[in-house]
C-alpha cells in the first residue's frame, strides 16, 4: 500500500475529530459563548448541512487542480476555520467557522478518495479507501474522547487549537509524503464531470449509501440515552462502550476493505442484513445489558464500516473522480442528517427504542436498493455457461 494513503488517513482523522468535537463539549461551549445547549446543537446541524450541499460546490471549484494541490488548499481553509472557531468571540463567528470547516471536510473526503483510487491498482483500491478511512474510525475511537478530555480540563478553545495543530501536521505530512499526480483522466471538465449523473443506476447506488449510514446513525446518535435510560448502564460506563464501538468499527473497516474490491455486492448485502438484525435485536432487547452490548458492537462492525464497499460501488457506477466522490460523501452525510433528525422526532412520539426501529427499517430499504444489481448478477451467472459453450 502506498505511503501516501496512510498520510491521507491523518488528514481524515483531523477533520473527523473536528466534526465530532462539538458533540463532546456542548455544555462548555454553551457557557463560553453564552448561548443554550440547543443552539450549540445547531452547530452540528450547520456542519452537516454545509458538508452535504457546500462540499460538491467546492469540489467543482477545485476540479482543475491536481489532487495534492487541492488537498493543500483544503488544509489551508480547514486550518483557518478551526483557528476561527478556537478564537470565536461570538456564536455568529463560531457558526461561520463551522460552516467553513464543514464544506472543507466534505470536499477533502472526495479528493482523498479519488487520490486513493489513482495511487492504487483497481483490484486493491477498496482496500486503499479502507486504510484512508481508518482515519475516520480513529477519529471516533480516539479523536473524540481525547478532544473531549482536553476540553474538559483545559477549555473547549484549547481542544480546537489542538485539532488545528494536528491539521497543520497532517498538511506538512501531505506536502512531504503525497506525490503530485495528475488529475484523474477526463477530470477538470465540468460538462464531462456532470454527464455521469445522468445515470439512474448511479443515483440508486448513492441512495444505498444514504440508507446504510442513515440506519447506523439513527441508532448511534442516541446510544447514550438508550444505554443509560433503557438498558440501565451508569453514565460513566457509556464512554467505555463507545470506545468498544469505535474499536469494532476499526476492525470492521479493515475486514470490509480487504473484501470490497472482489466481493462488493455480497459485502453490502451481508452488512445490511446483519445490521438489520442487530438494530432490531437492540430494539427488542434494549433493557438487557448483554444483548445491548452485543448489538452495539455488532452495529459497529457492520455499519459505517461499509464505506469501502460503498465507495467501490460508486466508482463502478460512476467514475473515480473527485466530484462523484464528493457527491457520494454528501449522500452519506444526508443519511446522518436523516437518521439523527428523524430518530429524534420519533423519540418524542414513541420513546427511546424508536430510532433503533427506524435504523432497522432504513437497513431493509437499503437491501431493497440492491435488488436490481442482485438480479443483474444472477442473470450474468446464468448466461455464463451458455456463453462458454458458444465459445
Amino acid at each position: 500500500m502506498p505511503r501516501a494513503v496512510y498520510v491521507v488517513a491523518i488528514g481524515v482523522f483531523a477533520m473527523v475529530t473536528s466534526e465530532f468535537v462539538v458533540a463532546g463539549l456542548m455544555p462548555q461551549m454553551a457557557a463560553g459563548l453564552d448561548v443554550t445547549i440547543p443552539q450549540i446543537g445547531y452547530l452540528i446541524t450547520a456542519f452537516a448541512v454545509a458538508m452535504t450541499f457546500g462540499g460538491p460546490v467546492l469540489a467543482v471549484a477545485l476540479m482543475r487542480l491536481r489532487p495534492k494541490r487541492a488537498l493543500m488548499v483544503l488544509f489551508a481553509a480547514f486550518v483557518l476555520g478551526n483557528a476561527l472557531a478556537a478564537a470565536a468571540p461570538t456564536y455568529a463567528v463560531m457558526l461561520v467557522a463551522r460552516v467553513l470547516t464543514g464544506v472543507t471536510t466534505q470536499a477533502f473526503f472526495g479528493v482523498a478518495i479519488t487520490l486513493c483510487f489513482q495511487l492504487t491498482r483497481p483490484e486493491v483500491s477498496g482496500r486503499a479507501v479502507s486504510v484512508a478511512l481508518n482515519g475516520l474510525m480513529l477519529g471516533t475511537l480516539l479523536g473524540l474522547p481525547f478532544s473531549t478530555l482536553i476540553g474538559e480540563h483545559h477549555g473547549w478553545r484549547t481542544a480546537f487549537w489542538v485539532i488545528t495543530g494536528v491539521a497543520v501536521l497532517a498538511a506538512i505530512a501531505t506536502a512531504l509524503g503525497v506525490p503530485d499526480v495528475e488529475r484523474a483522466q477526463n477530470g477538470g471538465n465540468l460538462k464531462e464531470e456532470l454527464t455521469v449523473f445522468r445515470s439512474p443506476r448511479l443515483w440508486r447506488v448513492l441512495s444505498t449509501s444514504t440508507l446504510v449510514i442513515g440506519a447506523t446513525f439513527a441508532a448511534f446518535s442516541y446510544f447514550n440515552p438508550i444505554l443509560t435510560q433503557v438498558t440501565g448502564f451508569a453514565t460513566g460506563t457509556v464512554p467505555v462502550l463507545l470506545i468498544a464501538y469505535g474499536a469494532a468499527t476499526l476492525i470492521g473497516n479493515t475486514v470490509v476493505g480487504r473484501l470490497a474490491d472482489r466481493h462488493t455486492l455480497p459485502v453490502l448485502v451481508v452488512g445490511l442484513a446483519l445490521n438489520t438484525v442487530f438494530l432490531a435485536g437492540f430494539a427488542v432487547l434494549a433493557d438487557a445489558k448483554a444483548p445491548a452490548v452485543a448489538a452495539v458492537l455488532g452495529i459497529g462492525l457492520v455499519g459505517v464500516t461499509m464505506n469501502p464497499a460503498m465507495a467501490t460501488r460508486v466508482r463502478r457506477a460512476g467514475n473515480a473522480r473527485s466530484l462523484v466522490n464528493t457527491v457520494h460523501t454528501s449522500f452519506i452525510t444526508l443519511g446522518i442528517i436523516i437518521g439523527s433528525s428523524v430518530g429524534g422526532l420519533l423519540i418524542t412520539a414513541f420513546g427511546l427504542r424508536a430510532p433503533l426501529w427506524l435504523g432497522a427499517g432504513m437497513a431493509v430499504a437499503g437491501l431493497l436498493t440492491l435488488l436490481p444489481d442482485l438480479r443483474a448478477r444472477r442473470s450474468v451467472e446464468q448466461d455464463r455457461p451458455a456463453a462458454e459453450v458458444a465459445v
